[in-house]
């Protein structure tokens, strides 16, 4: 889904970094040689940016944000650090993306700015979708996007692109072929090979054949499923195993996948229009990128097929189907709103079937199980891509990738679009294709690798790599001191101790308040209040007695900070925040 409506424009703050080392080398050293550089995607699915520079030529491939990891409470999402590109900005030629989802166009409205506004190249549907982004942030200066398609040709300063048609969860996704002097090079983009896939052509296998004839010098591929056997699914199949849910189901069908993935969208349509179903679209992710796709001519629709939510009890309910956002069990995503009853419009009935058709990510396990608890003590029938093939992911598998490796023929290969251990697995699978081991190489984000025919090498140098983090207004100034303070509250929470010292006697005049919020409930914590009372006082006196006149404020606050932690950890054996206010009377 996108990122929360609240996270308008702020310019991009250069995190508070180290920075790189100075680079040394006079430019004749790296003359000759392509430097492949990682800015996110190397190390983590998503957050893709990466970077080819030869020379006085720079090429960006992606821009994409990272969704928030569970220990990053309040972050809306995060973006790549572009601190060693904003003293060369003057030099880049341009950035491509390869295809429309957040995750490699999310940080166009942040990275733009700071990059010097160079040229956009992507497909039409995915230009739709970023321009569809930018509308959250009106402050920004719209994006120059030239529309390319699979066999464009563009020219980037010494560099060339070509793009080639690829099968992924969303239409108009490319591949990229880079002609550089120092060599060629084939970036996947997120990609699989479906042989009969919906609403698009397959990928250009035959493409990619010609262009193994003119020599491949780096293979750059997405890792996501290294580790899964096998061959992905083709959304045919995935079609006819839906069918049958259209065919048995007695009620409304109730379907939750990505809001981005338009192959599954445009086949629930054909479904329901077959089956004399009225479609509504819900969640307002989902209803943007159906806006666009259809507009543009992506989305085959029949006048009459879509309805409101004000139209939905026009019609029974086995002429209803309703495709809506989270099936990773968001928490205001519509299915668990739906699920707990809090959806103004739909609640569950007992002839609803659920269609859960997406993989469940990473991390989201705990939630899609507890939606599925919901789901299955309220609704009719559950389908799930665990009981049959509703979903087919969006990435090659092992015996894809090793295809792609056998049919592109490079001498020198880099994963990305993974976790480490993904790009291991990837790069192992490509040495047993036909890569030399020491020409398989795992770059991880910051480091810069060089080559051209005849060497590989990782340089001594590396980009700063810090996280640069969104949150709300801001954009880079929640540091990580921030964040374990965030994390610091959630797990212990803040004892707060006002006092109010006389600033001649040193003593204090009241008895001192507290605010606990987290730690313990107060009203059933009085003895331990007391002694926290008499505790604030005896440090307050000692301090203030046997120190210096005047009062030092600052060492009073820290000696009260350090000794009220501690005796709440004796205790407790937990470390609240605390925060001592001394006001001066």
């Amino acid at each position: 889904m996108p990122p929360s409506k609240k996270t308008h424009h702020r310019r991009y703050r250069k995190p508070q970094t180290q920075t790189a080392p100075h680079q040394t080398a006079t430019a004749s050293l790296h003359d000759g040689f392509l430097r492949f550089l990682p800015l996110g995607g190397c190390g983590e699915v998503t957050r893709s940016c990466y970077v080819y520079e030869y020379k006085d030529d720079i090429v960006i491939i992606d821009a994409g944000l990272q969704w928030p990891e569970e220990d990053m409470p309040g972050i809306d999402y995060l973006i790549p650090n572009v601190s060693w590109l904003i003293p060369k900005r003057k030099n880049i030629r341009g950035i491509i993306i390869t295809h429309g989802h957040y995750d490699h166009i999310g940080a166009i409205p942040h990275l733009l700015d700071p990059l010097g506004h160079p040229p956009v190249y992507a497909t039409a549907l995915t230009r739709g979708m970023i321009l569809k982004r930018q509308e959250d942030f009106p402050e920004v200066k719209k994006p120059k996007i030239e529309i390319i398609n699979a066999g464009s040709k563009i020219k980037l300063g010494d560099l060339s692109a070509e793009f080639f048609h690829v099968n992924h969860n969303i239409p108009d996704s490319v591949g990229v072929f880079l002609k550089t002097p120092a060599g060629n090079v084939v970036h996947t983009g997120d990609w699989k090979f479906d042989h009969s896939p919906v609403n698009e052509r397959p990928a250009d296998i035959a493409r990619l054949r010609e262009i193994a004839k003119e020599g491949v010098m780096l293979l750059v591929s997405d890792s996501t499923d290294a580790e899964i056997e096998g061959h992905q699914i083709s959304e045919t199949e995935v079609q006819q195993t839906l069918e049958q849910t259209f065919q048995e189901a007695p009620g409304r069908i109730i379907a939750a996948t990505f809001a981005s993935l338009l192959t599954r969208i445009q086949q629930l349509i054909w479904l329901s229009e077959k089956y004399n179903r009225k479609v509504l679209i819900e969640g307002s992710s989902m209803k943007s990128n159906v806006a666009v796709a259809q507009e543009l001519g992506y989305l085959k629709i029949k006048r009459g097929t879509f309805i409101t939510q004000q139209e939905l009890d026009r019609f029974p309910e086995n002429r209803v189907t309703i495709v809506c956002t989270g099936a990773q069990g968001e928490d205001r995503a519509v299915l668990m709103r739906i699920a707990n009853n809090e959806h103004r419009a739909i609640s569950l009935k007992k002839n609803d079937s659920i269609i859960f058709s997406s993989s469940v990510i990473p991390g989201n396990e705990a939630t899609v199980q507890r939606l599925k608890d919901i789901l299955y003590k309220r609704a009719g029938k559950i389908y799930h891509q665990a009981s049959m093939d509703i979903h087919a992911g969006g990435h090659a598998k092992r015996e894809e990738l090793r295809q792609m490796v056998e049919i592109v023929g490079p001498k020198y290969f880099i994963p990305i679009h993974g976790n480490y251990f993904m790009l291991r697995l990837h790069a192992d699978l490509a040495v047993a294709s036909g890569v030399k081991s020491e020409h398989a190489v795992i770059a991880e984000d910051g480091d810069i690798i060089m080559m051209n025919r005849h060497e590989v090498k990782r340089t001594q140098e590396k980009a700063p790599i810090s996280l640069v983090m969104v949150d709300g207004l801001g954009v880079g100034d929640v540091r990580e001191v921030v964040l374990r303070d965030r994390q610091h509250l959630a797990e212990d929470g803040i004892f707060v101790v006002i006092a109010l010292v006389d600033s001649k006697t040193g003593k204090i005049r009241t008895s001192p308040d507290i605010i606990s919020r987290g730690f313990i409930y107060l009203r059933e914590s009085q003895q331990m209040l007391r002694e926290v009372r008499i505790k604030v006082k005896e440090v307050v006196e000692r301090t203030t007695t046997s120190g210096p006149r005047p009062i030092n404020w600052t060492h009073l606050r820290d000696n009260l900070r350090e000794s009220i932690g501690q005796f709440l950890y004796n205790k407790t054996e937990r470390r609240p925040m605390v925060l001592p206010v001394v006001i001066e009377v």
